[in-house]
């Protein structure tokens, strides 16, 4: 009978002790337990400026916002040509465009900033994910070599029992009287 190692290719076997040695050197790099769950992906909790971002995120991304600005900008640009010659920021509106250049210079980075923590999460939630597939590969594979080794000793034993069966059917054989 062969036994289940013979059965994998070499580069299964390479495959399986390599996948196998990384879920140990990962658990001891990470000081982990057996199993990995959710609460391994937590992410430490968000500092002033992240705080900050993401307010300035939540606000400028609102309609509320996007009223409140339309209706300024609005006001500013009639304002300023109903007053005519003597206005603030005439036609063609550059200190208009300064304070919108402005705006949207510091609110980008913020912006950015604030949509970096989500990833962040996302790329700890896809290294949790490959290292629970991993562990399920290797529990199938043992699980396989498992039910392998029990099918193969029970083969060995119906082999037994068959060549035991033989072996009874020749004696009896032997002892009964031979007809010519």
């Amino acid at each position: 009978m062969s036994s289940k190692k013979n059965q994998f290719t070499p580069e299964e076997i390479k495959q399986l002790a390599f996948l196998r040695q990384h879920r140990r050197a990962h658990r001891r790099h990470l000081n982990m337990p057996l199993t990995t769950t959710e609460e391994h992906i937590a992410i430490d909790p968000p500092t002033r400026g992240q705080r900050l971002a993401d307010r300035v995120a939540s606000t400028i991304g609102s309609w509320r916002f996007i009223l409140i600005q339309s209706t300024t900008i609005t006001c500013w640009i009639a304002g300023n040509v109903l007053v005519g010659q003597g206005a603030w920021d005439p036609y063609p509106f550059i200190l208009l465009n300064l304070l919108l250049s402005f705006q949207a210079a510091y609110t980008a980075p913020a912006i950015m900033m604030s949509q970096n923590r989500p990833s962040e999460l996302d790329r700890r939630h896809a290294q949790s994910d490959y290292e629970i597939n991993v562990k399920a590969e290797l529990e199938i594979e043992l699980l396989h070599e498992k039910n392998d080794i029990l099918k193969e000793q029970e083969l060995l034993a119906l082999s037994q029992a068959v060549r035991d069966l033989t072996e009874q059917v020749h004696l009896m054989a032997a002892r009964l009287p031979k007809v010519s």
